[in-house]
């Protein structure tokens, strides 16, 4: 097995009877080790136009086929550069354009097949689709000639931020970070083989691509890819089978308004049957407190909330044995050095905050062909997050935002929109609700709200919702103007995109 392999299945993949356990399913069939081994064997083959240090992305939809062709491009000691099946055409075409790829793989099933092949072409890049069906002789596929692996400290994947905050990147990753985070989480979060995932997340971001299936093929464990819908969801998780399940705030809200929305009969049998599971994980947005506290009051289980982003993968973790604490985000991973500072880079004591530094192996080598961002991202050997967080009692972190998008400096005070956006989801008639600061003559930035009415008789005013504030929240962090909407704009990960909620306001 070669080392870029290695980066993501087990080793004990060389057993023939542990290679016959799953390693991925769906709702139709499931796949062992060695069947999943030969058709990434297979790929690496296919792949036959690209090099070693070559980029190669792929349009494909998460499942079988995708961890495949990922696997594919490791083995070929390429960089995997995975793409949002959910993108429109302009995002993906960024990522064209920014990664300059030798090859793309596309599924041909996909909505954006066609429009992505053509502009791929239009961009020198070999194309190449995906097996409709799978071609089975993979799971025979013998090997070409031995090539060699790539080693630690070579390029392995690169990924794209969210774009909340500005123009994607690319973020690059070598083989040693991607283990370094794996081990992490796998150590911290106590997987085994006997694990089972439910898997719904996407698979062009580092929660589903790396703490999720990463996760569980490096411990020998299944991966099951399911489908989305709650009730669907619910099922699985009620089903006894499924051991863990990670997912994000939105989703975790769908699931709960399922639930209550479902007959006595099927609530109790959900409520039984996910009782069972080990662990659920909530990440990728701040997690609300009353979501927390539903989701406990239904399933028993206390949701674990950690931090990270795609630059570092995850840094914080609440415990898997211990106090996972509402509003917070836990404790420094194994291997992970986290710390407060002020803007002079100098680290703060406790209950002070400041931007949120790392310093671990974990963290990404360099934004792809941005050599002054990546320089720009780093001071003194650690990276800077560009967060804005606080270091409570027992030595555990709290998120208060995005210091571009969610620290507010108003009237000479730092607010967290954050803060605010919590305590507004209180209200009864508020469903959920996005702070952000826009620029004002007197006071810097003035605080103002968007937010999503819940289903209730009346909806209150503007000023009913700021008398309502200032009853919960100092003066200078009520906003001064609120926006009724039918959605918040928000990304694949259920990040709400600020930006667009600033030029809310401007219409």
């Amino acid at each position: 097995m070669t080392t870029a392999i290695r980066t993501t299945l087990p080793a004990r993949i060389a057993d023939p009877a542990f290679a016959r356990r799953t390693a991925l399913a769906d709702d139709v069939s499931q796949w062992s080790y060695t069947e999943l081994l030969g058709e990434a064997t297979a790929w690496r083959e296919r792949l036959a136009p690209a090099e070693a240090g070559d980029r190669i992305a792929y349009l494909v939809a998460p499942g079988r086929h995708h961890v495949a062709v990922q696997l594919g491009i490791w083995a070929r000691a390429a960089i995997a550069v995975p793409l949002a099946v959910s993108h429109p055409p302009r995002e993906l075409e960024h990522v064209l354009d920014d990664a300059r790829p030798r090859v793309v793989v596309i599924d041909p099933a996909l909505p954006r097949a066609s429009r992505l092949t053509a502009s791929a072409r239009a961009r020198g890049a070999a194309t190449l689709t995906v097996p409709q069906p799978w071609v089975r002789a993979a799971r025979r596929h013998r090997p070409g000639p031995r090539r060699a692996p790539p080693r630690p400290a070579d390029p392995a994947l690169l990924v794209y931020t969210s774009g909340t905050t500005g123009r994607p990147r690319g973020v690059l990753a070598t083989h040693r970070n991607l283990a370094a985070q794996i081990t992490a989480l796998t150590a911290a979060w106590g997987w085994t083989a006997e694990d089972r995932i439910l898997h719904t997340l996407p698979l062009h971001h580092v929660h589903g691509l790396v703490n999720a299936l990463a996760c569980a093929l490096w411990s020998g464990a299944a991966c099951e890819f399911g489908p989305g819908a709650p009730a669907s969801v619910w099922d699985r998780l009620a089903s006894g089978e499924i051991t863990l399940f990670m997912s994000v705030p939105t989703v975790y809200k769908r699931l709960i308004r399922e639930w209550e929305e479902a007959p006595e009969p099927t609530r109790r049998r959900w409520s039984r049957g996910a009782a069972g599971l080990r662990l659920t994980v909530s990440g990728s947005a701040p997690l609300p407190a009353d979501t927390l506290e539903r989701w406990r009051g239904i399933t028993g289980h206390t949701l674990l909330e950690r931090y990270g982003m795609t630059e570092i993968g995850m840094a914080l973790s609440n415990p898997l044995a211990g106090e996972r604490r509402p509003g917070h985000v836990g404790l420094p991973l194994p291997g992970a050095e986290v710390r407060i500072v002020d803007d002079s880079g100098r680290p703060v004591p406790p209950g002070r905050q400041g931007e949120i530094e790392v310093r671990s192996p974990q963290v990404f080598c360099e934004y792809w062909g941005r050599p002054d961002d990546t320089a720009a991202a780093f001071r003194d050997g650690w990276f800077r997050t560009g967060d804005e967080g606080c270091v409570g009692e027992g030595g555990y972190f709290r998120i208060l935002g995005r210091r571009s998008a969610d620290i507010v400096k108003t009237g000479g005070y730092k607010v967290s929109a954050l803060e605010v956006e919590e305590a507004y989801r209180a209200h009864p008639a508020v469903r959920d609700v996005a702070v952000v600061g826009l620029p004002h003559r007197e006071w810097g930035e003035q605080l103002r709200a968007a937010w999503v009415p819940a289903d209730v008789p009346r909806v209150p005013s503007g000023a009913e919702l700021r008398a309502w504030g200032k009853e919960r929240l100092a003066p200078y962090k009520v906003p001064h103007r609120f926006l009724a909407a039918p959605a918040l704009p928000a990304g694949a990960m259920g990040k709400v995109r600020k930006a667009e909620v600033r030029r809310m306001f401007a219409r």
